[in-house]
């Protein structure tokens, strides 16, 4: 069974799903403003272990933004990014969200929840690559 968890999530869980997952690496500082400036982390855990993470940006009362979703590679397709996209949507309103735009798996996992690509696209601070939005009705 999976537990999702608010605002648990430490710098240093951050980095190392966001490494395990072929996430940029980025520094322990980032990833401690990152977190602080964030709204809501939300943290998957299986048996006392963090196998996943979704993290919310925004203002707190109009927009969020789903940031990312992250899932330990042993631990996908097996439902769990599903359930913390649907824990985004329905606790908090998630409408809008951000993947690398060569990522076309996570594109097509998005659009299978509801989101569609809406045009805009941006470089990921700190690396060459490019990410994309996609918003919901």
């Amino acid at each position: 069974m999976i537990e999702l968890v608010d605002n648990i999530l430490t710098p240093e869980d951050f980095v190392r799903l966001r490494t395990a997952t072929g996430f940029a690496d980025i520094p322990l500082e980032h990833a401690r403003k990152a977190l602080q400036n964030g709204l809501i982390n939300v943290s998957a855990i299986k048996d006392g272990e963090l196998i996943g993470m979704g993290r919310l940006v925004g203002d707190g009362a109009m927009y969020w933004y789903l940031q990312e979703i992250v899932v330990l590679p042993k631990y996908q397709r097996q439902g769990i990014g599903a359930q913390l996209l649907e824990f985004a949507k329905e606790k908090y309103d998630c409408r809008f969200l951000w993947t690398l735009e060569k990522n076309k798996e996570a594109i097509h996992f998005y659009e299978t929840h509801g989101f569609n690509l809406n045009g805009k696209r941006q470089l990921e601070e700190g690396t060459p690559e490019y990410i994309v939005m996609l918003e919901r009705d």
